[in-house]
């Protein structure tokens, strides 16, 4: 026997499945509230000072959070090629919009101090608002599109299609059901930047920040309702035939209906109710951390919302990562989208080893940038800070 078949494959492609789970989780948690901040930017800070603080408060730690994206995008390319190869066809203008968007987050941050003048400054922040507003929007209605399913079909030779070209495609994303998991993803993510600045600033930005971040958190926990009503009565799921053990990652092997509600989910498997109970409560809990002033605690009870409901979509689509409305026998599942047995088992190894390592690493970093960034901070180091 070969060391890799120490680990059954079908093993192996659920330890992936959660781990691909928890990247994106970290990449919210971590990245989020960058993304949260940036679009908070001209509303929490009035006058240049202030948003320099705003701007201070994310600006040494944001290169290392967007390593989570990087990681969530080399698990799916290297652990599930068929997911990879499909969704970025189907949302290719979309990824694009959200990669410009990344990439003028740099060059906003860099460029925005080098010099004096009102209008220049203005227009980076605008820039740093774009660069947080659009992907956490985008990334939301991507979300509702997984869940209504995709329409594309896979040809024998497992080569994606969808119908239309690349505009076509982009607008056929923005479903009503889609628009509002995008509004509780944006929603999410500017009540997180807001429990990051309660965290991190003081006086006016904070207090700003906690007021808009109570609105932004009703509006999360009323959408993620109104979105599990939707899903229980205005969608119809998919559901899986038979299952080959540690069968071949093809998906056209496979047998897929249309049938039911997702949520029959929670009647199959009680207790992944755990995941919508976390993210109700840790939202609920992280607006009223943000009403009454608490720091630390909000954003830990911020952290846990974020956690449920991205973990509440994963569990509740089990075994499916990628559904397709046009043809559900070409839909992609954890069973059959995977790479090889030998090429997971590398990839754990290697997980197994530098994991702790990021982990280690990034509470380092944040243990050393502990406290508030104040205005004298800024004022008094212009040549050291953004």
């Amino acid at each position: 026997m070969v060391l890799y078949e120490l680990i059954d494959l079908d093993v192996l492609r659920v330890i992936w499945w959660v781990l691909l789970g928890v990247l994106l989780i970290g990449f919210a948690l971590t990245d989020g509230f960058d993304m949260g901040v940036g679009a908070l930017l001209p509303f929490v800070g009035k006058t240049d000072v202030e948003r320099r603080v705003v701007i201070n408060t994310v600006g040494p730690v944001w290169e290392g959070n967007q390593v989570w994206f990087i990681l969530g995008g080399g698990a799916i390319f290297a652990a599930w090629p068929p997911l990879y190869a499909v969704s970025f066809s189907g949302f290719y203008l979309a990824m694009f919009t959200v990669l410009a968007a990344f990439i003028l987050r740099p060059v906003a941050f860099k460029y925005r101090s080098k010099r004096q003048g009102l209008v220049w400054r203005r227009s980076w922040d605008w820039a740093l608002f774009i660069s947080g507003a659009v992907p956490a929007l985008l990334f939301g209605v991507a979300v509702g599109n997984v869940l209504l399913g995709v329409p594309f079909h896979l040809t024998d030779d497992l080569l994606s299609i969808y119908e239309g070209n690349v505009l076509t495609k982009f607008l056929g994303l923005l479903r009503p059901f889609a628009l509002l998991a995008g509004v509780v993803s944006l929603s999410m993510l500017l009540m997180h930047g807001a429990a990051w600045l309660s965290l991190k600033a003081e006086g006016v930005v904070a207090e700003r920040a906690r007021r808009i971040g109570t609105v932004a958190g009703l509006v999360a926990l009323a959408g993620y309702a109104l979105a599990g009503l939707w899903l229980a009565f205005g969608v119809q799921g998919f559901s899986l035939g038979e299952v080959v053990p540690n069968g071949p990652s093809n998906p056209l092997y496979s047998e897929v209906t249309r049938s039911g509600s997702w949520l029959a989910a929670y009647a199959a498997r009680p207790w992944i109710a755990v995941a919508p109970v976390m993210g109700f409560v840790g939202t609920a809990m992280a607006i009223l951390g943000l009403r009454a002033g608490r720091e630390v605690s909000t954003l830990l009870w911020s952290k846990l919302g974020i956690t449920g409901i991205i973990a509440s979509v994963g569990l509740t689509m089990f075994p499916f990562i990628l559904p397709s409305n046009s043809d559900p026998n070409s839909s992609l599942t954890v069973w059959d989208a995977s790479s090889s047995h030998q090429t997971l088992f590398v990839m754990l190894v290697v997980t197994v080893i530098f994991m702790p390592l990021i982990l280690a690493y990034t509470a380092w970093v944040y243990k050393v940038l502990w406290g508030k960034v104040t205005e004298a901070d800024v004022t008094e180091n212009t040549d050291t800070v953004y």
